[in-house]
């Protein structure tokens, strides 16, 4: 079993953004979420205020580079 954690969600706070403020990353960390919270999918768009949300521990190896994007080379 993977290892876990819980985090608090603020108001109006998305899965999504719950994810990212707290591990930096939505890819395949979502769809973890969604997995460790059964349920949470069915009660709408945003989290309640103070819910607690059971996350993955996220490793080093799991977090992907992005390549730097600049505008004006």
């Amino acid at each position: 079993m993977a290892q876990t954690f819980t985090a608090t969600a603020l108001q109006d706070e998305m899965l999504d953004a719950l994810c990212w403020r707290v591990l930096g990353q939505t890819a395949n960390v979502v769809e973890q979420a969604l997995e460790l919270n059964p349920g949470i999918a069915g009660q709408g768009m945003f989290l309640n205020e103070g819910q607690q949300v059971v996350l993955p521990v996220v490793t080093s190896q799991q977090v992907a580079e992005r390549d730097l994007i600049q505008l004006w080379d």
